[in-house]
């Protein structure tokens, strides 16, 4: 057996064995020679901000003789430090790490047993071992690692000073060091140098120019950028002229710093060898615009949303809208005859987008002042915008009724008043207190609760005790007291189910006459609609009996079923979106009467809730329900600021997917009626619109845009309710074509119409489920006549007050 040789085995890591000797050479040069560069790095680092120009000359010349010694022994130290690695060094560091040290093993040579053959081949073969292992080896990498000797990372601190420097200083001005050497003032006299910055206010996102590099004759720059120039070398040798900064106490024009601030367009000169001239265009700043929109709405609950747009050429900073009371315009009676006290406008900060540019704002004002003194009076409404240069921009005040929330409770709507009387002034205690007496005496059944009934006497005697010398703490306290009672009163909930109907009736038929909102129309139907809901559970419990058995107690007089009902609620909230507020007045009369006169039973199985159709509308109207719940919680947590987690700990945007992804099911189900109509395709794409609505208003909720999300749910629900009423056309029409009323009973056909009446009786006036105009009717447009004649002669009667007037000529604008 040949035995490898010691120069065969190292030709075969030669490549391996010259890459761990550079790697030495690297490592006893950078243990070596550390504080040399740590040195050199900081001293250039130094010099490149210029530390040597703004400290007195001996204190720069200490610094420059320190810095050169230490350069000096970082240099002697590295020398002394050094050691040269040789070849054996990186066989030593590449065979440490092999498996039982080959390379060492094949530099042996055997001592005993030489003349042995049989130990011969034994060496041989652990000479092969050795070469095999020896050949898999692989380049060792350096220990660069200086933790143990710089302790404190002095060399870390050293490079980052200088790449500091690199950044935002100038590697030029360490030319500036010769002037302060021996000669140095000769040297510069024979060249001068200088450096500039333009420096744009930070909030115009404009990066800064180095003037040095700047070879245009003309330069576009911000109102507002900061000018720095330096100049190095003799004094007076370079000067400064500028006309843009409009200085009254500039310094000498050879003074080494300048630093002054563009206002107006000119000229800026480095007059001198190498000099620069250049012809400064200044941009002014324009101060931001904002645009409110004309009108302003009202939910049910009271806010008021108003939509808005603001521009400025870098971004808004922060909006306000200044709401205060507007006298003239306010209506002096009854208790706001008297002089008002002073009452403070009202400030509140309009919303901007957290993220994105701010140089085009749209987004929309949420807001409640139903509690303020100003809620349902004159105001004026001035919008603000300021930019980030203080700046501010005003729109056109606008003149108009603040919205806030209304009581139809005629108890509740009364103690509102006379709230705002004592609000107004607390001249008007000893008044309020006589018609808070007269109120409470002998009530009868006008209080809901008995609670209510004895706060209300608290605040009496309370108001009786101060009246004459009503302090504002009082008055405050007394304020908000009655105010709770109010919402006890208009909000409680009552025991009973017929109760609660009929006062659902009784409010939403003030809320007609009053020309209530569409949103706050929708909310009373929706508490009309659950009221009765209720009512007729309760009903179906009390009259168990076969209503098809003519001795049960449903058949002995006339009954309405919840579908015609519906049928009524659907066509009067029509008539009230269409304008046509006497027809919904009267078709609300009407149907308070049936309700006080007739029983009530549940449809048969056809229709109502056992109809598939009928029960996808119910579903449809609890998933509105359901976004109405959401927006109220999504406009609660922008009051607060912060988002709040719902009781079943989901977020805002969570629970608009849950709310979104359940319109879809209903959407697709197949299960909402019209199926193939022209209603039920219009119903079809108002949901569509009702959906993607919703995802807008899922993505602003994830984005932390709550106005944004508000405006989009209120679009939601708009588009629900339009896909209802579609929906609903459709299955009355779906009923009349089978030739049932909705409630499964067979349509009787009246001799004086010739069309199919609602077997509630002859005498009712009321086609159900038909789609004629109620105009069409003679005795409801006979009535409908009369009123707008009245309605006419009272508008033009010059006595009465300027404030009916105008409310009866925005009646007739209706008609």
């Amino acid at each position: 057996m040949t035995e490898p040789s010691e120069a065969q085995a190292l030709k075969k890591i030669e490549t391996p064995l010259r890459i761990t000797l550079a790697g030495l050479w690297a490592e006893r040069i950078t243990r070596a020679f550390w504080p040399l560069w740590s040195i050199a790095s900081a001293s250039l680092a130094a010099a490149a901000f210029g530390l040597q120009d703004a400290l007195p000359l001996e204190a720069a010349w200490f610094l420059m003789v320190t810095a050169t010694l230490g350069l000096i022994w970082g240099i002697i130290h590295g020398f002394r430090a050094f050691r040269r690695p040789s070849r054996v060094d990186a066989l030593i560091r590449l065979d440490s790490k092999l498996p039982g040290q080959p390379i060492a093993a094949l530099r042996d040579t055997q001592a005993i047993g030489i003349s042995d053959d049989a130990s011969k081949a034994v060496w041989a073969a652990h000479r092969a071992r050795m070469a095999a292992r020896a050949s898999t080896a692989r380049p060792v990498q350096p220990d660069l690692q200086l933790a143990s000797r710089d302790r404190y990372a002095l060399r870390y601190v050293a490079l980052t000073a200088l790449v500091m420097a690199l950044l935002f200083g100038s590697i030029w001005r360490v030319t500036s060091v010769a002037g302060i050497a021996p000669g140095g003032t000769a040297n510069a006299a024979a060249g001068p140098a200088w450096e500039g910055w333009a420096q744009p206010p930070a909030y115009t996102g404009k990066p800064a120019l180095y003037l040095n590099d700047q070879t245009a004759d003309a330069l576009t720059l911000p109102t507002g950028t900061r000018l720095q120039i330096r100049l190095y070398g003799e004094p007076g040798a370079l000067i400064v002229s500028e006309t843009v900064s409009g200085r009254t106490d500039a310094p000498p024009a050879s003074q080494p710093a300048q630093d002054f601030t563009v206002t107006t367009s000119g000229k800026l000169a480095i007059e001198g060898a190498a000099g620069r001239t250049w012809r400064i265009i200044a941009t002014p700043d324009r101060a931001p615009s904002i645009t409110p929109a004309a009108e302003i709405s009202r939910d049910g609950d009271g806010r008021f949303k108003q939509k808005f747009s603001a521009k400025d050429d870098y971004g808004v900073t922060k909006g306000q809208v200044t709401i205060a009371l507007d006298l003239a315009a306010v209506p002096r009676i009854y208790g706001l005859k008297t002089e008002p006290e002073s009452i403070p406008a009202v400030v509140l900060d309009l919303p901007l987008p957290v993220k994105g540019s701010r140089a085009e704002i749209a987004s929309t004002l949420v807001d409640d002042l139903s509690e303020s003194v100003l809620s349902n009076l004159p105001v004026t409404l001035t919008y603000a915008a300021t930019d980030a240069a203080g700046q501010t921009g005003t729109a056109e005040p606008l003149h108009l009724i603040l919205p806030g929330k209304r009581f139809f409770d005629p108890l509740a709507d009364a103690l509102i008043e006379m709230r705002r009387n004592i609000l107004w002034s607390r001249s008007n205690a000893p008044a309020t207190l006589e018609i808070l007496k007269a109120v409470s005496n002998q009530p009868g059944d006008i209080f809901p609760d008995d609670k209510s009934y004895t706060r209300l006497k608290a605040v009496i005697k309370r108001l009786d005790a101060e009246a004459a010398s009503l302090t504002p703490k009082a008055r405050d306290e007394i304020a908000k007291e009655l105010w709770e009672i109010s919402l006890m009163i208009e909000d409680g909930k009552l025991s009973n189910a017929k109760d609660r109907m009929m006062r659902a009736q009784d409010r939403l038929a003030e809320a007609i006459r009053k020309g209530a909102s569409p949103e706050e129309i929708q909310k009373l139907m929706d508490e009309l609609r659950d009221a009765l809901d209720d009512y007729m559970a309760e009903e179906a419990k009390k009259n168990p009996a076969d209503p098809n058995d003519e001795t049960s107690p449903q058949q002995q007089g006339p009954s309405i079923t919840q579908d015609q009902i519906d049928q009524m609620l659907d066509k009067l909230q029509k008539l009230m979106e269409e304008g046509k507020t006497a027809e919904a007045a009267e078709l609300m009369k009407q149907l308070q009467e049936l309700m006080n006169s007739m029983k009530v039973q549940q449809g048969d199985g056809q229709s109502g809730k056992g109809s598939p159709g009928k029960q996808a509308m119910k579903d449809l109207g609890d998933t509105l329900r359901g976004q109405q719940g959401l927006s109220d919680d999504s406009f609660r947590d922008l009051q607060d600021g912060q988002e709040s987690p719902g009781p079943d700990g989901k977020t805002l945007s969570q629970r608009q997917q849950e709310l979104r992804e359940r319109l879809n099911q209903l959407r697709d189900g197949g299960k909402l009626p019209g199926q193939g109509s022209d209603k039920g395709s219009d119903g079809k794409q108002a949901l569509n619109d009702a959906e993607r609505a919703m995802k807008d208003a899922e993505d602003a909720l994830k984005d932390g845009d709550l106005p944004g999300a508000l405006d989009k749910q209120a679009e939601a629900m708009d588009k629900m309710r339009q896909g209802m009423r579609d929906f609903g056309d459709a299955l009355a029409d779906q009923e009349r074509q089978r030739g049932s009323t909705p409630d499964g009973t067979e349509q009787t056909e009246a001799p004086e119409s010739g069309g199919p009446r609602n077997p509630l009786g002859p005498d009712n006036g009321l086609r159900i489920g038909s789609d004629g105009n109620l105009a069409e009717n003679k005795e409801i447009y006979k009535r409908a006549q009369e009123l707008l004649d009245q309605i006419r002669k009272r508008s033009a009667d010059q006595s009465r007050p300027d404030q009916e007037r105008s409310y009866l000529n925005r009646l007739l604008d209706l008609f």
